[in-house]
């Protein structure tokens, strides 16, 4: 019976795996964040494991690399986390008060100015509601400029209005989809070193960290008002030896460094090129090549 099994899901595997391979996964990303994977999708499908247990993802950004693992794999279960409450929030808020969100977001679209969003940046976050913080998260991530999160050393949202004539803002069938998606999914407000507590032998975890600088001006990591600094990224790869030990399937981005790829030496490293718009400099704005590196070898 148990073979039986066995057989049945990579039949199911191959199945779904065809289907992303086919282009017919629609990924419903309703937010713009600094190294979001939608672009590289195609690039990571051969990369996925065909066959895991549970999902994890502890940096989980803008979504799109879960979405497209939810949709394809439909794993057993699904725990999202992130160090960052209002992005955490957001997601939950999408995934439980969809309809009251669209409401205010509708409001945002119809009253967006220079002036109205400075008033929204600078309003107290602790009187509003959950809902109304994450329509504002979400209203500030559409219409600040270049949809750059950062936040100063006391936690304030502090990036400029953007130069967008008529921000769409929202899509609604964007919003229903990822609602659909994230049904099922637990998540949680904890720093990546956790998914230690979780993960076990055949479960795929996936890590997005901020990336590490490749110049002392491309540093990007202050998406709390902790950075992202060398430290987190040593500690980033000895979490990755661990669940490795554990018999975990892993698979990590980060910026293709001198020191990243030091600290992944022992594992199968893959290159893939993304065009990255984060850059104040237009000239310097481009496709550069980032590593995935994966503890076991793709099919």
């Amino acid at each position: 019976m148990q073979k039986m099994s066995i057989t049945i899901q990579k039949k199911q595997s191959k199945a779904r795996i065809e289907k992303l391979d086919n282009g017919t996964i629609s990924v419903p990303t309703f937010i713009k964040w600094a190294g979001g994977k939608t672009q590289l999708l195609n690039q990571f499908k051969s990369f996925f494991p065909r066959t895991f247990n549970k999902y994890y993802e502890p940096f989980i950004g803008s979504g799109a690399v879960f979405f497209t693992i939810k949709e394809t794999f439909q794993p057993i279960e699904i725990i999202l986390s992130d160090i960052n409450e209002e992005l955490i929030n957001c997601y939950q808020v999408v995934q439980n008060q969809l309809e009251e969100l669209i409401e205010l977001l509708k409001e945002h679209r119809i009253n967006h100015n220079k002036e109205y969003y400075y008033s929204i940046r600078n309003l107290d976050a602790n009187v509003l509601s959950k809902v109304e913080l994450v329509a504002r998260f979400i209203y500030l991530n559409k219409t600040c400029f270049n949809g750059l999160y950062r936040v100063n050393s006391k936690g304030k949202f502090n990036v400029p209005i953007g130069s967008y004539k008529n921000p769409q803002i929202f899509k609604e069938e964007n919003l229903e989809k990822a609602n659909s998606l994230l049904q099922g999914a637990e998540l949680l407000i904890m720093s990546f070193e956790n998914v230690l507590n979780y993960a076990s032998e055949g479960d795929f975890v996936y890590f997005d960290p901020p990336y590490h600088p490749l110049s002392s001006t491309s540093n990007f990591t202050s998406y709390t008002k902790n950075s992202f600094s060398e430290t987190d990224q040593i500690r980033l790869s000895e979490v990755y030896a661990e669940l490795d030990k554990k018999g975990c399937l892993l698979m990590l981005s980060n910026s293709c460094s001198e020191f990243t790829l030091d600290l992944y030496k022992d594992y199968n490293i893959q290159i893939v090129n993304a065009k990255r718009m984060i850059n104040s400099n237009g000239k310097k704005r481009g496709a550069i090549p980032e590593l995935v590196v994966l503890n076991y070898e793709p099919e």
